[in-house]
């Protein structure tokens, strides 16, 4: 399909957590379709998650995919725990494309260990991260869209909607985003800001600690199920998120807000 005519023509659209996996997904897909991109991304690794983060290279290719579709990319490597550097990035992508129109709020992280090994530290940083690190990217991108109207999207997970064990903090946070979703969805629908969460069963991502299957196999064994979909895959694509993501964006859901979408091959159902 032609840009000039997509689901997102015309669009300007945030994606934080932008360098790699679903946040390039969504990037991708939303440039497909029609729209220039603020891509954001902290690109360093924090010392309490046990998997790499992303690179400011996977950043810079991020920004070449979407300019392959003929479209426009602002990069800026903030760290979304860091409001006021959010903002100001979020502020000179406005200002280079225009105006905004969306946000993807996407980046989070993940830790995994039982409730008694789970430190504090851990804690705080998945929460900051994923929870405040969110408020903050609603922050920065709404004075750009109270005033036209637009579409925030805030990436949860079915570890939002159900007891996930094991990644206790991650969960809370999940849940988190979810009352701050509705929250807004109830205070922004009379100025036509939507706001929405999509909730991914696994997908294949670098957000994988290897230790939460560690755990499953060896010291919970029983707590196996739960992380069960219901369809016969083991996990989504990221693709899968993002063409969801690019209806939530997109006028299709102009009337939609306060949804919690699932993608998540029926996991929530167990």
């Amino acid at each position: 399909m032609s840009a000039a005519c997509g689901r997102a023509a015309g669009k300007r659209v945030l994606v934080t957590g932008a360098a790699r996996g679903m946040g390039r997904s969504h990037a991708v897909r939303l440039a497909e379709e029609g729209a220039d991109l603020i891509l954001v991304d902290i690109c360093a690794s924090l010392p309490e998650l046990e998997y790499p983060l992303a690179t400011p290279e996977d950043l810079d290719e991020t920004a070449r995919l979407v300019e392959e579709h003929g479209r426009s990319a602002v990069t800026h490597i903030v760290d979304i725990r860091d409001v006021e550097a959010l903002t100001a990035a979020v502020d000179d992508g406005v200002s280079r494309l225009g105006g905004l129109d969306a946000a993807v709020a996407n980046a989070g992280v993940l830790t995994a260990g039982t409730w008694d090994t789970t430190t504090a530290q851990q804690w705080r940083t998945v929460v900051d991260v994923n929870l405040i690190g969110t408020w903050n990217t609603c922050a920065a991108a709404l004075p750009h869209l109270v005033e036209h109207g637009g579409s925030v999207v805030i990436i949860s997970s079915a570890a939002g909607l159900k007891g996930t064990p094991l990644h206790t903090p991650y969960t809370a946070s999940k849940h988190g985003v979810v009352g701050l979703s509705r929250a807004l969805a109830n205070e922004l629908a009379a100025v036509n800001v939507r706001v929405n969460t999509v909730h991914p069963t696994g997908v294949e991502t670098g957000l994988r600690p290897d230790s939460l299957h560690d755990l499953l196999a060896e010291k919970r064994p029983d707590l196996a199920p739960i992380f069960l979909n219901a369809m016969p895959i083991v996990m989504a694509e990221a693709i899968d998120i993002s063409n969801a993501v690019l209806y939530l964006v997109s006028d299709e859901s102009r009337y939609v807000t306060g949804l919690e979408m699932k993608v998540d091959a029926g996991v929530t159902l167990r």
